[in-house]
């Protein structure tokens, strides 16, 4: 079985700092097979990542619609932030792309998230719903998620949304082996969701750096000795 974490940020994403090759050594000691990189407006790290990683590496984006947030999967050109989440889906679509659709219902970025409304309109174009988000506060939030991709028969995945280098691999899907975006999603149907929620300290110890800035400065540092 394939251990898939569907959601991740490394350094490229705004607010986080971790090294594409943390990535590696933290995911081969996790025994994570496959990682989707989703940094925030951008596929630069993913696309150096696939270069260079032993693993499988599926490149992604987490877009900022002008509405919320959708991941793009398997992608082959950076999508813009600021479209509609039309637009978005149909440019997702045209690099053969999956929808991702990440966190629908978490409570702590309200004006990062769809209403309700929104997303049974937009149901019908999306591939995965992810159903178990290991940054969620609060579990009942992945609940809801869960009974929404039911509702419309959706496929579901489960990401550990990744910051820090401490948590690649706390949420990931158990599938069997895949080469491709089908047959990701076929075997996604008879997946497994692994994992556990981030301890709400190391988010709160995380958050405060980034407020701080401090996570700026470990990248500079990083990059000074040639860690990337």
């Amino acid at each position: 079985m394939f251990r898939v974490d569907l959601h991740t940020h490394t350094r490229y994403s705004y607010d986080a700092f971790t090294p594409l090759q943390c990535v590696i050594w933290t995911c081969q000691r996790r025994r994570i097979d496959c990682v989707a990189v989703t940094d925030h407006n951008d596929i630069e790290g993913a696309l150096r990542l696939q270069e260079i990683a032993p693993l499988k590496v599926i490149v992604g984006e987490e877009i900022r619609t002008a509405e919320g947030e959708i991941i793009g999967l398997f992608l082959t050109e950076r999508i813009p932030p600021g479209l509609s989440p039309e637009e978005t889906i149909a440019e997702i679509k045209r690099q053969g792309g999956l929808v991702y659709l990440p966190h629908p219902f978490e409570n702590q970025h309200r004006n990062a998230r769809f209403t309700r409304c929104r997303l049974e309109e937009l149901a019908q174009h999306i591939d995965i719903v992810e159903v178990f988000n290991a940054r969620n506060r609060d579990l009942r939030c992945n609940g809801l998620a869960l009974e929404f991709a039911r509702r419309y028969g959706l496929s579901i995945g489960a990401g550990s949304d990744a910051h820090s280098p401490f948590e690649f691999g706390n949420a990931y899907m158990e599938v069997n082996p895949f080469e491709t975006k089908e047959q990701l999603l076929d075997n996604l149907a008879s997946g497994h969701i692994r994992g556990y929620q981030t301890p709400f300290w190391l988010r709160l110890v995380f958050n405060h750096l980034v407020r701080k800035g401090v996570h700026k400065v470990a990248k500079l540092s990083l990059s000074s000795l040639g860690i990337w």
